[in-house]
């Protein structure tokens, strides 16, 4: 990492985040960058001395006062939450984390996922509560079909995992892209095509303006019956009263779901009472500090010096 730049130069970091833990993130900081002054976002008295910010989902108006901003930072690999704000200086940069922890993390949650669909896991459980010894014959993996929706970088980390272990993995994105053992789809017109053999469907996309409601009731009805949802993503990207609808008519056989919309899941919703979903609470992959700091701190330094910064987000994108 480059050498930290002199405290009158590095100036004040912001903090808001009603999820991560304040004092971890800042020690975690300054064992890279001890002169970093770090405060929350209620210590600020004079928003124009903040020089750098580092959030998750932060109020309307955050931002408004703060006319010294030389870097955003986002807690996390998704920045819808700030595409669409009223706020955002224009001329300040914004970078997302990524961290190789966060992708490993990711991926492991969406093996787990995968193989416990495959291995038709849920069955067993609810033979279990039913106190029967019932034998269902485990499929051969390259029989079943993945299909990851996303190849960015947590996306393409999951294909070539799911990939390693046997599955024949399909993915798609937007743009080509092309990934070792993996079929690689690209642009709208051949989605259709991708879901129809989806045994196993994986929703690893942004949430933009493209990607919002893209799973509406007619594209979730192209998966083959019986096949599973996993969506490690976003909500909104997905029509959620379809999909409950078809998780309750069969069409769609079981879902792992850790995205929801909105968020947090209502407590009167059918998801929550439906034995073939499981849910959690958005925590498939978030940063990690110990980790995730050392990146962080090269671009407070980075933006500093007036050089490249790395995973900078094309705001106007959405990734």
């Amino acid at each position: 990492m480059n050498r930290p730049a002199p405290s009158a130069e590095l100036g004040t970091l912001v903090f808001h985040s009603d999820f991560d833990d304040f004092d971890t993130w800042k020690r975690a900081l300054q064992a890279h960058l001890p002169a970093l002054r770090i405060v929350r976002a209620h210590e600020v008295t004079d928003s124009t001395e903040v020089h750098f910010a580092l959030v998750w989902k932060p109020p309307s108006g955050f931002f408004r006062q703060m006319t010294q901003l030389r870097l955003i930072v986002n807690l996390g690999a998704g920045v819808d939450s700030l595409t669409s704000r009223d706020d955002l200086p224009a001329h300040v940069p914004v970078t997302r984390i990524s961290d190789p922890n966060m992708a490993r993390m990711m991926a492991g949650y969406v093996l787990f996922a995968t193989l416990r669909h495959a291995r038709d896991i849920p069955f067993f459980e609810a033979a279990q509560r039913r106190g029967e010894w019932t034998y269902r014959h485990p499929r051969n993996p390259e029989d079943i079909r993945v299909a990851v929706l996303g190849l960015g970088e947590l996306g393409a980390r999951a294909a070539s995992e799911l990939q390693r272990q046997g599955f024949t993995v399909l993915g798609w994105s937007r743009s080509p892209r092309q990934i070792e053992g993996v079929q690689c789809h690209a642009g709208l017109d051949a989605l259709d095509g991708v879901l129809t053999q989806a045994d196993i469907l994986v929703i690893m996309l942004p949430l933009t303006a493209d990607t919002r409601g893209l799973l509406d009731g007619a594209r979730l009805a192209r998966l083959p019956r019986g096949a599973a949802v996993i969506n490690v993503a976003r909500g909104a990207i997905v029509d959620q009263r379809a999909l409950t609808a078809l998780l309750e008519n069969g069409h769609v056989g079981a879902a792992t779901l850790d995205a929801f919309d909105p968020e947090p899941l209502p407590g009167d919703d059918p998801l929550w009472s439906m034995p073939n979903v499981l849910i959690t609470p958005h925590l498939a992959s978030v940063a990690i500090p110990a980790s995730a700091a050392r990146q962080i701190a090269d671009n407070l330094v980075r933006v500093s010096n007036g050089e490249r910064l790395s995973s900078q987000v094309d705001v106007r994108r959405g990734y």
